[in-house]
């Protein structure tokens, strides 16, 4: 077996079982399916030019790190950071409220108003700007611990929790309009 191979199935091995958050994080930053497959082949090429730099640490988030500047590098080139918002450490470090509870999920009509709240928490979050957006996606889809998004975004760890919690606020603000479908002009608030 030659030093390439060994090489390849090494990095394999270690990226691989990856590659879906790699394209979930790359999606929700780029909101594109085809920008993020390209993103994520742009990243993987870039982990395995420079996989030997990854010595004792775990892949996962070294490897989402090189997938989110690979998205910022994209986005920079094609100037899309224009929905950056301003970190101001004030407002930023508002605490957050308590979760929601889950819906009888036998119900249809449960089903149906959860498929709906979870088109509009999508949507919320994609409205979000990239900075809210990546550490939302990293913590809750992906449930990346603090310290692995902190490496991940290349931002101390109190700026992980205080964009967090911003975001976690921004999408409470965005989730508290009515609900559609809502009979006689009710106003739901929903806890994010």
């Amino acid at each position: 077996m030659s030093l390439s191979t060994d090489r390849t199935r090494q990095f394999e091995a270690a990226a691989l079982p990856h590659l879906d958050a790699a394209w979930n994080l790359a999606r929700w930053l780029l909101r594109d399916d085809q920008l993020a497959d390209d993103a994520v082949q742009e990243a993987y090429l870039r982990a395995f030019r420079f996989f030997d730099g990854l010595r004792g640490e775990s892949a996962r988030p070294w490897l989402l790190g090189i997938v989110r500047n690979a998205c910022y590098d994209w986005m920079r080139q094609n100037r899309q950071l224009a929905d950056q918002v301003e970190f101001d450490e004030l407002r930023d470090s508002e605490a957050a409220a308590a979760p929601s509870s889950s819906p009888d999920a036998g119900d249809p009509a449960r089903q149906w108003e959860q498929r709906v709240q979870g088109e509009r928490i999508n949507a919320a979050i994609d409205a979000l700007p990239p900075v809210y957006r990546e550490v939302i996606v990293l913590r809750e889809l992906e449930e990346m611990r603090y310290e692995d998004i902190a490496r991940i975004a290349g931002v101390p760890l109190g700026t992980v929790m205080s964009r967090l919690s911003r975001a976690r606020a921004m999408l409470r603000e965005s989730l508290r309009d009515e609900r559609p479908g809502d009979a006689g002009g009710r106003t739901h608030h929903v806890n994010v």
